[in-house]
């Protein structure tokens, strides 16, 4: 073989873009297919007239390290904050906000504190809540045995009723496993707490982009894409791949549809980088040691976004709720999480100065999914307001509803089986994206990771071929 190896990335969300970058880096000849228009997967961005509207809310925590790594890698760095030391408002209709806030000690006395003051918890609750927490992180989230438990059970098993999994469990659960507990694996469930908040104090700290997604995941990624030499193809949809050992010079071929009509890309290497619905229908036969059917397995789980400007600040500072944050978790209530996204999507361009955009973020949402957008508005709006009292006075000046119907895989008990690691059974072929084997739930962390394992196990490969094989 002549020249730099060739590798096809399939998929251009952040595990692809891992992907692409690192083989790049390594000197590899690297083409990346995305069928739509923009990178970055469900973490991007699209505009709405002209206002800029992310496909959902995406957070990220300090121990996020890989996603913080690769942000910095495209150049993004400058547009993603992180919490000086995490703070989470917790309302409820009627109740002055509590706080979930870490202090300077360290894990897992950091938020002690908290916990034993959470004004949602009756006291025998929060003790009950502090031992549960402690013995969570004991838990052997490698056991096979752990995966195949529910978090709702092992709750149960430890004292934990419903109002505790209610008002603090399924707050921090839901949003970051898109699963309630009696429907989470004990394994993923374990992890999002071990790694979060049980280990290191600052590990929790929230971080958020303070820009558009699209802005980072696709413009930031393109332009880093491009100085690593990586021919980005978007609108380019890969209808198959095809092992072909037989053809001079390439050891794969992938047919692409384009808007111009259908060709072929011959390359030596691939990393398939999509969502396993089209993983396993893009994947030959007998390339991962999974049952047909498995990506319906391994399922799916819808998020749900209800967007509203108001023509007031509702939430934040100088509305009196002493919330300074500009977000805020809540209970007892259908909104779950809330977030301004006024700044990042320049509604005050498009709405006025005082206007004040809030998202309203739903996971595990299988119930809200295909609810028309005038039922949801008619059960969020009066929420928001029972929420903020800012929101009973002000004008709704606009609302609308996002959906991500396949959002995250369904991290439900024993669905470790099903998420295989980037090697698959065919040489030259790996897998990559947030449902693969990277040890943590669906997650952007768990993307790139699975983006920079998949490369990691090719190069590894491809250093291991003998030159005599390679030429």
């Amino acid at each position: 073989m002549t020249g730099a190896a060739r590798v096809a990335v399939v998929g251009g969300g952040l595990a692809g873009v891992a992907a692409a970058l690192r083989c790049a880096e390594a000197g590899l000849a690297v083409t990346l297919l995305e069928s739509r228009a923009r990178l970055g997967g469900v973490a991007g961005s699209f505009t709405r007239g002209e206002l800029a509207v992310d496909t959902g809310q995406h957070v990220f925590l300090r121990c996020c390290t890989a996603y913080r790594d690769f942000v910095a890698r495209i150049g993004a760095a400058d547009l993603i904050m992180i919490q000086e030391r995490l703070d989470i408002p917790v309302l409820a209709p009627g109740a002055a906000p509590a706080r979930l806030r870490r202090t300077g000690l360290p894990a897992p006395l950091h938020l002690g504190g908290a916990l034993l003051r959470y004004r949602h918890l009756p006291v025998a609750d929060r003790f009950r809540l502090v031992r549960a927490a402690l013995a969570l992180g004991a838990v052997d989230r490698a056991d096979p045995a752990t995966d195949a438990r529910s978090f709702g059970d092992w709750l149960a098993a430890h004292g934990q009723g419903r109002r505790a999994v209610d008002a603090l469990w399924d707050l921090v659960g839901i949003a970051t496993l898109n699963a309630r507990a009696g429907d989470a694996s004990l394994a993923l469930a374990a992890t999002v707490f071990q790694l979060g908040l049980l280990t290191d104090a600052a590990a929790g700290d929230i971080g958020w982009a303070t820009a558009p997604l699209g802005a980072i995941h696709d413009d930031a990624a393109r332009r880093a894409l491009a100085a690593a030499g990586v021919e980005v193809r978007r609108s380019a949809r890969a209808r198959a791949l095809v092992q072909d050992a037989t053809r001079p010079g390439g050891r794969w071929r992938v047919p692409v549809g384009t808007a111009d009509g259908e060709e072929e890309l011959v390359t030596d290497r691939i990393v398939c980088a999509v969502p396993p619905g089209p993983a396993e229908r893009l994947l030959p036969a007998g390339a991962l040691p999974l049952p047909g059917g498995w990506a319906d397995r391994l399922g799916s789980t819808p998020i749900v976004n209800v967007h509203v400007v108001y023509d007031r600040r509702v939430l934040g500072p100088g509305v009196g709720t002493g919330i300074a944050a500009g977000f805020a978790a809540g209970v007892d209530t259908p909104v779950q999480w809330v977030f301004d996204r006024t700044g990042q999507s320049g509604a005050a361009s498009v709405y006025g100065p005082r206007a004040q955009y809030l998202a309203v973020s739903l996971s595990a949402a299988d119930d809200l999914v295909g609810l028309p957008a005038a039922t949801l508005r008619e059960r969020y709006l009066p929420a928001l307001e029972a929420l903020l009292p800012a929101a009973r006075d002000a004008v709704v000046l606009d609302s609308f509803v996002t959906r991500e119907p396949h959002a995250t895989f369904r991290g439900a008990p024993g669905q470790a089986a099903l998420r295989p690691g980037p090697r698959t059974a065919l040489p030259g072929l790996y897998v990559a994206g947030a449902w693969t084997d990277t040890g943590w739930p669906a997650t952007m962390e768990g993307a790139v990771r699975s983006g920079e394992a998949a490369a990691e196990a090719l190069l590894a490969d491809a250093a291991a071929v003998p030159a005599e094989v390679a030429a």
